[in-house]
């Protein structure tokens, strides 16, 4: 069932699939297969925890949970959705008859409003041009280092009303970003245990290429051993800017 979210850049957290592997650095110390493990030993069948033998890094195992789809259906009031918070919608693993399903009960509950995460653009990129794209849908992908760069120009070219970056966790700079077809940028420090730095720098030149470029900018948090460990100011205040709130 949907959870209502302590992101702050969200409501509630809607998971139609479970399960991923790595693809990036910024997978390292995922948080979703730290809690997938959480919550397989308190006996959910939902998250089975295994290692992809197909990857060189840990994963759990990609599910899809048809009986999910109906969850928006029975939300009362409008809401923030943050879809796949657990897993990667454009996973390989994942049938395109299905995203497509997904696609349609968004399309269908217009008075909420979706955001879509993903690391792999070139599979979005492939299949946008099936998929509706209403205007309660925003897209967005993670861009942690100069690396993943590609991944800004494949979500240029997708049709949705809202795009977003989230620079989470950021382990590197990101120098002149490209963000003409980019309608908001999130922020964050690594969490955790094993929580890799974050140079104040890095954080403080994206936020100034969004004041230029007029892109919303969301500083989420400065990481550490646990989420609110660090804070969330920046130069004395918090960023919570948000792009325009497309569902009624």
């Amino acid at each position: 069932m949907s959870a209502r979210s302590s992101i702050e850049w969200t409501e509630t957290t809607w998971n139609p699939t479970t399960g991923c592997d790595r693809v990036s650095a910024g997978c390292d110390n995922c948080y979703a297969l730290t809690l997938a493990k959480r919550l397989k030993a308190m006996g959910s069948s939902k998250y089975q925890v295994d290692g992809d033998p197909r990857t060189s890094g840990p994963g759990f195992g990609v599910a899809t949970h048809a009986a999910t789809l109906a969850e928006p259906f029975r939300w009362r009031n409008s809401r923030i959705v943050f879809v796949n918070s657990m897993s990667d919608l454009f996973h390989a693993r994942v049938p395109v008859s299905f995203i497509r399903q997904v696609f349609d009960v968004m399309a269908a509950t217009p008075q909420h409003t979706y955001q879509i995460l993903t690391k792999r653009t070139v599979r979005l990129r492939r299949l946008a041009d099936s998929l509706p794209w209403p205007d309660n849908v925003w897209i967005g992908t993670s861009v942690e280092s100069g690396e993943v760069r590609s991944r800004i120009t494949d979500l240029a070219m997708i049709p949705a009303a809202v795009r977003f970056l989230s620079c989470e966790p950021l382990i590197d700079a990101l120098p002149v970003m490209d963000l003409r077809s980019i309608d908001w940028v999130i922020v964050g420090g690594e969490s955790g245990p094993h929580a890799r730095p974050v140079a104040e720098e890095w954080i403080v030149d994206i936020r100034d290429q969004c004041l230029r470029a007029r892109v919303p900018f969301f500083f989420k948090q400065w990481g550490g051993r646990t989420p609110k460990a660090g804070g969330r100011l920046l130069d004395g205040r918090t960023w919570d800017e948000m792009p325009r709130r497309i569902a009624a």
